[in-house]
């Protein structure tokens, strides 16, 4: 039993003495199969491919090309980022590498003028024909400036008028506008609009170096004012006529008076004269003829004729 149990079951594995003749077939078939593609596989090969390779890669070749992979990618995130991203990364990337703190190379700011700074520097109160001599960049600044600054008033620091030290400044374009210093006390700590004098000041300054003088005009309220005129008093501005037309107008008031005054004397004078000669005539009508018998009197020769109208009685005087 044991033995034909073992036969049946080699002949069914394909062992023993059982032969088919499909089982050769079969692997010819395969073979002739396999040299096909081969054919096939070399026909589509092109002549600038490069043949595929069976076996591992040397590691010196696998690291060239990890390392270009990278390197593209590395490219492609440094382009993504902006300057200051990019600089940060480097720094970062310095400080691992070699060491160090950041505080190494943060910029230092101490020299950095912004534009004010360069006008302050280059500001003068006056400008003259000297000081446009040499013009370099920041003199142009601040001489921009200065066109852009209104000159009529100025704007007063009166915070030590007690040392007899005042500041002086121009007014900006903002400050006209609101009128402050002309309208209001020019004083910049104070906008008092009653009671505002006007007062030129003889303004002492060193600029430069160069001690100076400006002739300055300003408005202040009367507080203000006691501290301007604190140690002695300013030359206070007032307002002025205007002399042609107030002597127009005050000498023909005069004139007309005149004119009235010497036309009621002639008047006068012709009234005095008129009754004198009335009376005269009148006296002269009375008188003439007692002249006439006086004349006649003294007269040696004989009388004349008398006019008819007079009356014979007369004669007897």
């Amino acid at each position: 039993m044991v033995p034909s149990q073992l036969l049946l079951s080699a002949a069914g594995r394909g062992h023993g003495g059982y032969d088919s003749d499909f089982s050769d077939e079969e692997n010819r078939e395969k073979s002739v199969q396999k040299t096909k593609s081969v054919k096939e596989d070399g026909l589509l090969i092109k002549p600038f491919q490069k043949p595929k390779q069976g076996s591992v890669v040397h590691r010196q070749f696998a690291a060239e090309e990890w390392d270009r992979e990278e390197a593209r990618k590395r490219r492609c995130h440094l382009i993504a980022m902006d300057a200051y991203e990019r600089h940060k990364k480097f720094v970062k990337d310095y400080i691992l590498y070699y060491g160090g703190k950041i505080e190494d190379f943060r910029r230092s700011g101490a020299n950095d003028k912004t534009d004010l700074d360069v006008i302050r520097e280059n500001h003068r109160f006056l400008w003259d024909e000297e000081d446009e001599a040499d013009m370099n960049w920041e003199k142009r600044l601040a001489k921009k400036y200065y066109d852009k600054l209104f000159k009529e008033y100025c704007i007063a620091d009166l915070s030590r008028y007690k040392e007899n030290k005042f500041g002086f400044r121009w007014r900006h374009e903002q400050e006209v506008i609101s009128g402050k210093g002309q309208f209001s006390c020019g004083n910049k700590h104070c906008d008092e609009k009653e009671g505002l004098k006007s007062w030129e000041v003889n303004f002492g300054y060193v600029e430069h170096g160069e001690k100076k003088n400006a002739l300055v005009k300003l408005r202040l309220c009367p507080e203000c004012s006691h501290k301007l005129n604190f140690h002695h008093r300013r030359k206070e501005v007032k307002a002025r006529k205007k002399r042609g037309r107030a002597e127009s107008k005050s000498k023909e008031p005069k004139s007309k008076k005149k004119k009235s005054s010497s036309a009621k004397k002639k008047s006068k004078k012709k009234t005095h004269e008129d009754e004198v000669s009335s009376e005269g005539s009148d006296n002269s009508d009375k008188d003439f003829p007692r002249q006439g018998l006086i004349h006649r009197r003294r007269s040696p020769g004989p009388p004349a004729a008398l006019p008819s109208s007079w009356d014979a009685s007369l004669l007897s005087l």
